[in-house]
């Protein structure tokens, strides 16, 4: 059953929706850059305190906003993520450079497929992304048509923070163009999925062929 939070003040509808976000947990937050990415969800997680913990994003924050700015206040322990330095990635950056966050540069398919891989239940699968470069070193290589992969294993998360366009009463949800991104893997990978919309339909409104994800996958829905 999807819980469904509207409140008046849309400040504390986000801080109900991360309030049970504890310390440690890794958290999965959807978004390429700032197309998708849950903001407000983000900066309720930031008000919470919630600390060492796992991020896992395309990027690693973009300017004084968002996944930023919960990298600044120190919460965040390790990111997993593909581009890590930008322009303005300078929270980051600075972090980085004096060891207080860790990283695990994962490339952009294979982390959108980890992820897919842990909703799906499958123990890994071969890659032959990043074969003979840095981010192979330690893993299971093998050799299959003459061609050589390495070994990917899942990536689930404890908590997913996700923003979809509309969603019904039940939590099915349907995206808006680019903002899809990593948001449905990333619902299906998490053991708690959080999801803000920009409204909320009577069950029945959305077409079921426009449905991305499905309400299975979300437990709770907070419109900002």
């Amino acid at each position: 059953m999807t819980d469904v939070i509207e409140r008046s003040d849309a400040t504390a509808a986000a801080d109900e929706a991360v309030a049970d976000i504890p310390d440690g947990a890794t958290v999965l937050i959807g978004g390429f850059g700032s197309a998708g990415q849950p903001v407000e969800l983000i900066d309720a997680l930031r008000r919470h305190g919630a600390g060492d913990l796992t991020v896992v994003n395309n990027n690693a924050g973009n300017g004084d906003h968002g996944l930023a700015l919960l990298l600044r206040e120190g919460l965040v322990r390790k990111m997993i993520c593909s581009f890590p330095r930008q322009s303005d990635s300078w929270h980051f950056d600075e972090l980085y450079r004096a060891g207080r966050v860790e990283l695990e540069v994962v490339p952009q398919g294979t982390l959108a497929e980890r992820m897919r891989a842990a909703g799906a239940g499958i123990g890994g699968f071969y890659s032959p992304t990043g074969v003979g470069t840095l981010l192979a070193e330690g893993k299971e290589e093998r050799e299959l048509d003459g061609r050589r992969f390495v070994l990917e294993r899942p990536l689930s998360g404890d908590y997913a923070l996700v923003k979809a366009h509309v969603a019904d009463r039940m939590g099915n949800l349907v995206y808006r163009r680019t903002a899809r991104n990593f948001g449905p893997v990333m619902a299906t990978a998490a053991t708690t999925t959080v999801v803000q919309v920009s409204r909320v339909v009577p069950t029945g409104d959305l077409d079921p062929e426009a449905v991305v994800t499905p309400s299975i996958y979300v437990d709770r829905v907070v419109v900002l």
